[in-house]
């Protein structure tokens, strides 16, 4: 796991990132915090990269609460009727309207952490998705996006924040609670079948004797 000190040098210095931050480490599973921290790290490199306007001192802070509160929603203070997406993404929201941040900025942020797992969507709706799509699926090493990075920055990132057993961490926090959802017409709107917690839950159930990683992840 992360030294304090790694963590230290990565948080933003601004009121919010760090409040963030901190209600991120009280509530997230260690395993799934360490991602959210990878997933920064690789947010904000790409932006550098492409000189996008998410590195700049005003809204750099938006790229790390959104990628701070991406899988919030996978927590038990957050385990809401809604999507576990749509849970992280109206925890971010009340969290930035708590520090003034602009209605518009909030949005773009609930957008953001909503379609992190709507391949294709949230490639194009904006810039923030974008970055937030891309870095997640960088950490868990998808084709697609790992020609955004290279082997020396995945090296040096999971160094300092170790990849754990994330896969099994997220997969199961996300599959059992819509498994523990009380309704057939709850657990739809919990993990609807098209969903990436509706696969999920669809794979965990053909599999009951399976213990490992879910083998829809």
């Amino acid at each position: 796991m992360a030294t304090d000190s790694a963590t230290f040098s990565c948080v933003p210095a601004d009121k919010l990132s760090q409040s963030a931050y901190t209600y991120a480490a009280e509530n997230l599973h260690p395993a799934i915090l360490v991602h959210s921290l990878r997933v920064w790290l690789y947010a904000k490199a790409l932006a550098q990269r492409e000189g996008s306007e998410y590195v700049s001192f005003e809204r750099l802070p938006l790229l790390f609460a959104a990628c701070i509160f991406h899988d919030v929603g996978s927590c038990a203070a957050h385990n809401g009727s809604q999507r576990f997406e749509v849970e992280g993404g109206d925890a971010a929201t009340s969290h930035l309207r708590a520090h003034v941040v602009s209605e518009s900025e909030a949005h773009d942020v609930w957008v953001a952490i909503a379609l992190h797992t709507s391949p294709g969507i949230a490639e194009r709706i904006s810039p923030l998705a974008r970055l937030i799509r891309l870095a997640v699926t960088i950490d868990f090493k998808r084709p697609a996006a790992l020609r955004f990075t290279n082997g020396e920055e995945v090296e040096a990132i999971e160094t300092l924040f170790p990849r754990g057993d994330i896969e099994k961490v997220l997969g199961d926090a996300v599959v059992n609670q819509a498994l523990v959802t009380v309704g057939a017409e709850a657990r739809d709107v919990k993990a609807p079948a098209a969903s990436w917690a509706g696969v999920m839950v669809r794979s965990a159930r053909d599999n009951p004797e399976w213990h490992g990683v879910n083998k829809s992840f």
